[in-house]
């Protein structure tokens, strides 16, 4: 099912009058989404965000994903067949994505057919390796939008070790996936250093677009409604004798759930005032089982599923903000969101955080839960400290990240690959 199931027209291609520019040219882009898109998180709101950019510049977006997922409005979303067997797809890596990647490959290619884009937009390695024959075939560019190692991603979700028999021919088809792509798009400059080095994708054919954030929805926390929050608030219970930690996104032991409760436990110890405000899925009833074991469930709060509509809200209630993701290769995008509401933020020393936080941002060792704690320690005890990254950090996400920016880089090179 889709939202809008209304066939993209042929852009017409007017003449040029002698002495005038020609029109520019109105794209028909086919995002491929190997995913349950919308789902709140992540990939998906780069996906979203690219998509609404190139709408308000004019063009024209087909997104085709899997049969779960949230319909948006204003957005044409084409759908696989669900199986009678299975109907949802797990977050991460699974078994049961092979056949759910295969009706997604024969929906795509129904869709391409019927719309036939001037540019296929590929999401995931999955996403890339069904777009490559739709679109040789349709004699159109591939675009692959890379967010993430598909083999670094399944060791960090457990689906796979270095040691397995299975490692080295995944790592060999992901380099398949990534050379047969006209143009690769990282979010980081460190991917694309992995991309160049690890696989030797050619340098001169990667452009780095860092994810992006809509700084007029996710707007500074002064700018908040008061109501909205306070009512908030007394829905979740919220202290507002303490400051508020607060975390949006997947939870899981490659995001760094575990350590982040470790690190509570650890400051709560220590005498520290706080309380965490824990966004996000799946697992939230497993993580808050761990939290009322270690002791933590006065201190801790866990929502569950928030709707990226509402995420500004809840964020503005924070102090501080934390991400203690420890993945190498994957993007970072709540980063954008906390910068852009002005919340201080503490994450670990990544090459991905350092990019988008600059020093502005307070970082912990990778992997130690007992420096997270200090690093969140040092704004927790210092106000002063947490209004001035908070502003620079805010700043910073008006001046360098946005998503119109990131439309019209797209749009170039769109253009430069369909001459």
């Amino acid at each position: 099912m889709s939202v809008s199931t209304k066939d993209n027209a042929p852009a017409a291609t007017a003449p040029t009058v002698q002495g005038t520019a020609a029109p520019p040219r109105i794209h028909r882009v086919l995002k491929i989404a190997p995913t349950s898109f919308f789902a709140d998180y992540g990939c998906h709101v780069r996906i979203y965000e690219e998509t609404r950019a190139l709408q308000r510049l004019g063009h024209q977006v087909t997104i085709c994903t899997y049969p779960t997922g949230r319909d948006l409005p204003g957005m044409d979303i084409r759908r696989a067949v669900n199986t009678p067997w299975r109907r949802t797809v797990q977050v991460g890596s699974s078994i049961h994505k092979l056949y759910y990647d295969g009706l997604l490959a024969a929906r795509t290619l129904q869709v391409a057919l019927q719309v036939r884009p001037t540019v296929v937009h590929a999401h995931l390695h999955e996403g890339a390796l069904i777009g490559s024959p739709i679109s040789r075939i349709l004699r159109v560019p591939l675009v692959f939008d890379f967010q993430g190692s598909l083999t670094s991603e399944m060791l960090d979700h457990k689906f796979l070790r270095r040691t397995s028999r299975l490692f080295r021919p995944l790592r060999t088809l992901e380099g398949i996936i990534n050379k047969a792509a006209d143009r690769i798009i990282t979010s980081s400059s460190n991917a694309a250093d992995m991309l160049a080095q690890e696989f030797g994708y050619p340098a001169e054919r990667i452009i780095t677009l860092p994810d992006s954030v809509d700084t007029e929805v996710f707007a500074p926390r002064a700018a908040a409604p008061q109501a909205a929050l306070h009512e908030l608030r007394v829905r979740w219970r919220l202290p507002v004798d303490r400051p508020l930690v607060v975390y949006l996104g997947l939870l899981a032991e490659y995001q760094g759930t575990g350590l982040l409760l470790e690190a509570a436990a650890q400051l709560l110890a220590q005498g520290v005032p706080a309380h965490f405000l824990v966004m996000g899925f799946p697992g939230e009833a497993d993580y808050r089982a761990q939290a009322a074991q270690m002791g933590l469930s006065e201190h801790m709060t866990f929502t569950g599923r928030i709707p990226y509509e509402e995420a500004p809200h809840y964020l503005a209630l924070g102090d501080i903000a934390v991400s203690p993701k420890m993945s190498e290769t994957e993007g970072n995008g709540k980063l954008l969101n906390y910068m852009a509401v002005g919340l201080p933020t503490v994450t670990f020393d990544t090459p991905v955080a350092h990019e988008l936080l600059g020093d502005a941002g307070v970082y912990a060792e990778t992997g130690s839960a007992t420096d997270l704690a200090r690093a969140l320690r040092t704004l927790l005890t210092d106000p002063p400290a947490r209004t001035d990254r908070g502003w620079r950090l805010q700043r910073r996400a008006e001046a360098q990240f946005s998503w119109d920016a990131t439309g019209r880089r797209l749009l170039d090179i769109y253009s430069e690959l369909s001459r």
